[in-house]
């Protein structure tokens, strides 16, 4: 089950592994009202039916879990969306890539909490199937601007292949130390009453 939009980027994130990716972007921009999350891969990309049969709950491809008879992560991503009065869109070409963009107004009582960022790069940047994952986290709010970008392969040049215990907790604790730098930019939201 989905509870943060952390669950949400790392289902798509590792569709995207999945998809044949060589080359995978996360982008969080956040402000302080809006966190649009983008996540675009260079993947094998989909076609106009498979695109409205992902978006289908009660569809699966049969291959990558071969005893699930249904596919939840994309229809859960949007009935979060629906549900904060937030955006989804999909746009993917065969071939070429597929691109997944979500948008959570901050304030609204129905967006989901954020979730553990770190945790979720560390299991992403260390997935087997992560050739290149690049993240751009940008937060910008009326107490200033920040931000950081990681590269996995940037980060496998320093440290080595991240699958040793001493790699992944030095890549989680640079990964903590991200997120803290941007905490002093962080606004209270109370989320409006419907």
């Amino acid at each position: 089950m989905h509870i943060f939009i952390c669950d949400f980027l790392l289902d798509i994130v590792q569709n995207s592994f999945e998809a044949g990716s060589t080359e995978v972007l996360l982008t969080l921009e956040e402000d302080d009202t809006l966190l649009v999350c983008t996540v675009e891969d260079n993947g094998k990309g989909m076609d106009e039916d498979l695109k409205a049969r992902v978006l289908d709950p009660f569809v699966t491809d049969g291959v990558k879990h071969a005893k699930r008879k249904v596919g939840l992560g994309l229809p859960f991503l949007v009935q979060a969306c629906t549900a904060c009065e937030g955006s989804f869109s999909l746009h993917s070409e065969l071939g070429r890539g597929t691109k997944v963009t979500c948008s959570f107004p901050l304030n609204h009582v129905d967006t989901p909490p954020f979730g553990d960022l770190p945790s979720t790069l560390l299991a992403l940047m260390s997935h087997p199937l992560a050739d290149e994952l690049v993240v751009q986290r940008t937060l910008a709010t009326v107490k200033g601007e920040g931000g950081y970008e990681l590269s996995k392969r940037e980060l496998t040049d320093i440290l080595g292949q991240l699958s040793t215990s001493g790699t992944l907790n030095l890549l989680k604790e640079f990964l903590v130390s991200q997120e803290e730098d941007l905490k002093p930019l962080y606004v209270q939201h109370s989320p409006l009453l419907a």
